[in-house]
């Protein structure tokens, strides 16, 4: 498909489909908590359910049948459950599900946003895997593509390009993540960043530019730019601070820049009041959760999708009081922990 046809395809889809009403901003609410015994954090799932269901069994926060067994515990995943492997419906509906239910044992699953998913909610769906688009197929699928085909009038030889990038389950799945959409609605509500216990968690990180920013800014600034400016945001997305090179969703410095950075990560921490940066995003070298920094960054995408990184794995970084565990399915290994500020 020609980039001048994909991008004529974006505007007639948008109008056909999407509701252009601003969506009302909710109130803000907290993003930090202190004197939480146990926190489990998650990094990126890319549809890999079986994988993500096992590493859950595995840290205790579920039984066997999938339901919350963490009572106090917070269970932070980092974001990026959608794209590249087929069922990150089934992941998103898990996370849904242990949100109420942890809540309502007087824990907590924080689901934090990713770039993955604001690239879903930007409408750009290069990365989606097949199997995303078929879990939203139903009976009427052969119907409602027809329409949304004759709704974009596209030349005979348009059509026939057009239909084969239009798979079932396509128009259901855009509709999905609109404003109005059962997972748009849910997915632009979710936060970027919380703080547990000092330790500050974000799917890509925190650069020097944003490090001056606290968590219930970041946080209300990505919403407002994906609900109230989503058409500037879409307009304009490396302007956003939900789509640019150094914003949280998509930074990459404090997984990717020399030890020699150490005083700028120090200063950061300082800006946010944090002990340490625990991220995702940038796949460990080892397949394994790594320390950076005497302790002060901890990355924990060990490559849970076998479709994206052969050899990768599923992973849990344990935060119990003072210690720290790295869970796999098959080894527990200790984390080394940051010093505590004055120490």
């Amino acid at each position: 498909m020609s980039l001048r046809f994909a991008r004529a395809l974006t505007v007639l889809f948008v109008a056909a489909f999407v509701v252009v009403a601003p969506y009302p901003l909710t109130a803000a609410s907290t993003c930090e908590w202190d004197g939480v015994e146990r926190v489990v954090a998650i990094g990126d799932v890319h549809g890999a359910y079986d994988r993500f269901m096992e590493i859950l069994k595995t840290t205790g926060v579920v039984d066997g049948e999938l339901k919350w067994a963490g009572g106090r515990t917070h269970v932070v995943q980092l974001g990026d459950v959608l794209d590249r492997g087929d069922d990150s419906r089934k992941a998103m509906d898990l996370v849904r599900q242990l949100e109420r239910q942890a809540k309502s044992a007087g824990g907590a699953f924080h689901a934090l946003m990713g770039n993955h998913e604001v690239a879903r909610m930007l409408g750009d769906l290069r990365l989606v895997a097949p199997g995303e688009y078929a879990a939203f197929a139903n009976p009427d699928s052969v119907s409602l593509r027809e329409s949304y085909l004759k709704a974009l009038r596209p030349s005979a030889g348009d059509r026939d390009e057009l239909l084969k990038q239009t798979p079932l389950g396509f128009v259901e799945m855009r509709q999905a993540f609109g404003r109005d959409g059962d997972y748009g609605r849910w997915l632009r509500q979710l936060p970027v960043t919380v703080k547990i216990n000092g330790f500050l968690f974000v799917h890509g990180g925190i650069s020097p530019a944003v490090s001056t920013l606290g968590c219930e800014e970041i946080n209300e600034q990505i919403k407002r730019e994906l609900t109230n400016d989503l058409e500037k945001t879409r307009a304009t997305p490396l302007a956003s601070l939900a789509a640019r090179a150094d914003g949280p969703l998509w930074y990459r410095g404090l997984a990717q820049e020399p030890d020699t950075f150490a005083p700028q990560v120090i200063d950061i921490l300082g800006k946010t009041h944090s002990r340490a940066i625990v991220v995702a995003h940038t796949v460990t070298p080892t397949g394994r959760i790594t320390t950076r920094f005497d302790g002060r960054v901890i990355q924990i995408d060990t490559g849970m999708q076998p479709a994206y990184v052969q050899g990768g794995r599923a992973s849990a970084l344990d935060i119990h009081r003072d210690e720290a565990t790295a869970i796999y399915l098959d080894r527990r290994d200790p984390v080394p922990m940051p010093k505590r500020p004055g120490t």
